[in-house]
């Protein structure tokens, strides 16, 4: 099973990614995390430095560096999933849409080319409101990051992508405990037998 936590930056979907392979583990399920951007390959420390400032790409190339980065991992979802692991993903290919589409880029474009990765089969949203992620990272951020009317126009696509694709929506602005049970709660019951 492959589960993608989505959500602005600094919502808590690094730490409930591992929160969720740690529980899934400690109930004896085989479980890794996959963080996207992976800043551990070519194409990620090419993402690094365009975020960093120290390149300057529009859009549509930050986009295609990002799927590219999703598919130097392809092999890898594919044989971890395909031997039984329960892969959950710090962002997928929602973020892709969700970053692209506040640009103005075009969402069947952006669906498109990612629609030889593996699919999720479960999406969780970690819904905060843009100010929230500001406040919860003050210095250090990147380009993204700063600009909050861009952070506001992810969120909107965020929630348009949840109601649409049917993703399990969880409050990320409370305390990571409580949103780490409600995770659990919500797979526990998608993994129970009906």
């Amino acid at each position: 099973m492959l589960i993608a936590i989505e959500g602005l930056d600094q919502s808590g979907k690094a730490t409930q990614a591992q929160l969720l392979r740690d529980d899934l583990r400690q109930g004896g399920t085989r479980a890794r995390v996959v963080s996207f951007p992976d800043y551990g390959t070519s194409i990620g420390e090419e993402i690094a430095r365009a975020l960093q400032g120290e390149r300057d790409y529009g859009p549509e190339v930050m986009q295609l560096l990002y799927v590219a980065n999703r598919f130097e991992r392809k092999a890898d979802l594919e044989r971890w999933l395909d031997g039984g692991l329960m892969v959950v993903c710090d962002r997928y290919v929602a973020s892709t849409v969700a970053y692209g589409e506040a640009q103005g880029l075009d969402v069947g474009w952006l669906t498109e080319i990612q629609r030889m990765l593996p699919v999720a089969d479960l999406t969780i949203l970690l819904d905060i409101a843009p100010e929230l992620a500001v406040e919860r990272k003050a210095t250090g951020r990147d380009q993204y990051e700063r600009d909050l009317s861009l952070l506001g126009r992810v969120r909107e696509s965020y929630l348009r992508q949840s109601a649409q694709a049917g993703w399990v929506r969880v409050d990320g602005g409370r305390d990571e405990a409580d949103v780490a049970a409600e995770i659990s709660a919500i797979l526990g019951e998608r993994l129970s037998p009906a």
